[in-house]
């Protein structure tokens, strides 16, 4: 059976009578069914404190082609998974869940879920963030080096590889970006992500030495507010990065803890041997981990009014908050406190601010993490990112080394795009569609080094633009800026040699982004596969108000098909594609060459 003709329903509005309901209310579901799919007769599978339920369904509407089943029920728990019983297969049973279509019984792993926590601010439905590392973006004044730097030129190479690395000193600051905004909005980017800007001894900032001030070497308290009114004043915001996890060795917390036993500071930290022996951050010492059974550390970090989280809030400063290392903040040994810090995080900042994000940091499975009232959403590096890098990296070995981080293997589009339908199905809706979907950041290569042909670089915008998700630009990417690890890709952005820059990269990173602006569907609507090989694969983003036809290859391959009836008879192309038009069997065939990324908008009525 084609995917097209396969049921489907996904946790967007379309699907779902109230997307963000209170606990208590009625919710009503509906489920999609092609006539071919052979399904007559559906059952709702919900659970309810602990116990299912088979609730009878109807039909909502119908035509020709389909017919909407429908079934509500109320949201007694803040979170209720459900799934569709069906039949139409040889036995006369079949479940479809978040994955799709089984012929056995399945786990409620990848069951739906609506939960009635408080949603994300409506801002973020349409964010697209764009990631600065401070000390490389832009600079609007020469400041001294301090003692812990190497001073470098704007035009110095970086130190890719070494103990120098996170010494180099290229003296970016606020100011320098401020003066950038109108780049930054050009992308259609309507949200500053800034990596650390608190005091510290390295250029990433991630060891601080102090959270009651911004750094001065980019410029102070001052700077930040002049930043942060002039991204508000464009109708932009500006999010922060702060390390729950860990701080510096230099920071003055930890100072206090070393020279002090007795302190209240040292109960901030998890000594083993005082002074010198202390639980970090993967064994580097300049990192010390923090000790999230501490209510004093709690209150002055990340709970209540004046703790950290919540100072730097508000119209002078920060719209939300990336929490780096999330993952691993509040685990050590038995102990497993993430869950009590990310709820404690958002119910600070919801108090200093209701219209606050909260992002995590997160390499892999953050399943279990985001079934509670804690992260909006997280970095979909396990999702997103590699399921993208798996499918367009090119041929080459691959090496199993053991360390903190996984190789990555080119895979068919049938392997990646099971991979990142298995995540979006193991969180609710609300999460995936909040998900920071990324291609690069600071911490990895450069996506332009990875995939090297122009081509694959294009599909990889266009998926990041076009995915359910938020999506963030990495400083730097939208003109092909190279890097072969995260910290080579950390090259001054080169302001002043144009000359260096990939204009039509630009100028598709433009137009993607633009589009994905003015798309309903696209910012907040529904996900519906409908073609998946090897070498290309096709989707729908779909909207009550607006249907999107996305088409990707990465390479030449046999054209894919569609029915007339599914997309319409006429799609008018976006972002510089060419418009399609069905042809006189009633057959819309997509183009075959690649690697290549189309999209079009298409009225299936039509």
């Amino acid at each position: 059976m084609q995917l097209w003709d396969q049921p489907h329903h996904d946790g967007s509005a379309m699907y779902v009578s109230n997307p963000t309901p209170e606990l208590g209310d009625a919710v009503t579901v509906f489920l999609r069914v092609p006539r071919a799919s052979g399904v007559t007769k559906a059952l709702l599978r919900v659970c309810i404190d602990g116990e299912q339920a088979l609730l009878e369904t109807s039909i909502d509407r119908q035509n020709a082609d389909e017919f909407w089943l429908k079934a509500g029920f109320l949201l007694e728990n803040p979170v209720v998974n459900y799934r569709w019983l069906l039949d139409g297969s040889p036995s006369g049973y079949q479940w479809f869940n978040g994955t799709g279509l089984h012929t056995r019984d399945v786990t409620d792993a990848c069951d739906f879920r609506i939960t009635a926590y408080s949603p994300p601010p409506a801002w973020a439905n349409s964010a697209v963030l764009y990631q600065i590392f401070p000390d490389r973006f832009a600079k609007s004044v020469d400041r001294p080096a301090p003692d812990w730097a190497i001073p470098e030129d704007w035009e110095n190479k970086v130190i890719g590889r070494g103990p120098e690395t996170p010494y180099q000193y290229f003296g970016g600051d606020l100011d320098g970006i401020t003066t950038r905004l109108e780049h930054i909005a050009s992308l259609g980017a309507d949200t500053v992500y800034l990596t650390p800007i608190f005091p510290a001894r390295s250029n990433h900032r991630y060891d601080a030495s102090s959270f009651d001030q911004v750094d001065p070497l980019l410029g102070g308290d001052a700077a930040l507010r002049r930043l942060s009114g002039a991204l508000h004043d464009r109708g932009m915001r500006l999010l922060g990065d702060l390390t729950t996890n860990h701080c510096g060795d230099a920071h003055e917390w930890f100072r206090t803890a070393v020279e002090d036993p007795q302190s209240v500071e040292a109960g901030f930290f998890l000594f083993t041997d005082h002074p010198d022996e202390y639980v970090c951050w993967f064994g580097h010492k300049s990192l010390p981990k923090f000790n999230h059974s501490d209510p004093e550390l709690r209150r002055r970090l990340y709970e209540g009014k004046d703790s950290v989280v919540a100072r730097w809030l508000g119209p002078h400063g920060f719209d939300g908050w990336r929490i780096d290392v999330a993952n691993m903040t509040g685990r050590h040994g038995t102990t497993d406190l993430n869950h009590m810090v990310s709820t404690t995080l958002r119910r600070t900042m919801a108090e200093a601010d209701p219209e606050a994000l909260l992002l995590a940091e997160h390499n892999h499975d953050a399943s279990q993490d985001l079934q509670v009232d804690g992260w909006h959403g997280v970095m979909n590096y396990a999702g997103f990112t590699r399921p993208v890098w798996q499918w367009l990296k090119p041929p080459a070995a691959v090496p199993l080394e053991p360390g903190p981080f996984v190789s990555i293997p080119r895979l068919s589009g049938k392997d990646v795009v099971g991979s990142m339908r298995d995540f979006a199905a193991a969180v609710p809706w609300r999460a995936a569609a909040h998900a920071l979907n990324l291609v690069g950041s600071h911490d990895t290569f450069r996506v332009s080094t990875l995939l090297g042909d122009p081509r694959l670089v294009t599909v990889a915008f266009g998926l990041l633009a076009t995915m359910p998700g938020i999506p963030m630009l990495w400083a730097g990417d939208e003109i092909g800026q190279e890097g072969v690890n995260g910290e080579d890709g950390r090259r001054p952005f080169p302001w002043d040699n144009p000359d260096e820059w990939d204009h039509e990269r630009l100028a598709t990173t433009r137009a993607l982004f633009q589009t994905r602006n003015q798309s309903e569907a696209l910012r907040q609507g529904g996900l519906r596969w409908l073609a998946i090989g090897d070498d290309a694969f096709a989707f729908l983003r779909e909207s009550a108000n607006e249907t999107v036809l996305i088409h990707a290859s990465r390479a030449d391959h046999a054209a894919i098909r569609i029915p007339a009836r599914v997309v319409g008879t006429r799609l008018r192309g976006l972002a510089g594609t060419p418009d399609v038009h069905a042809e006189a069997s009633g057959v819309v065939t997509l183009p075959s060459a690649g690697p290549a990324f189309a999209m079009w908008s298409c009225d299936p009525s039509a």
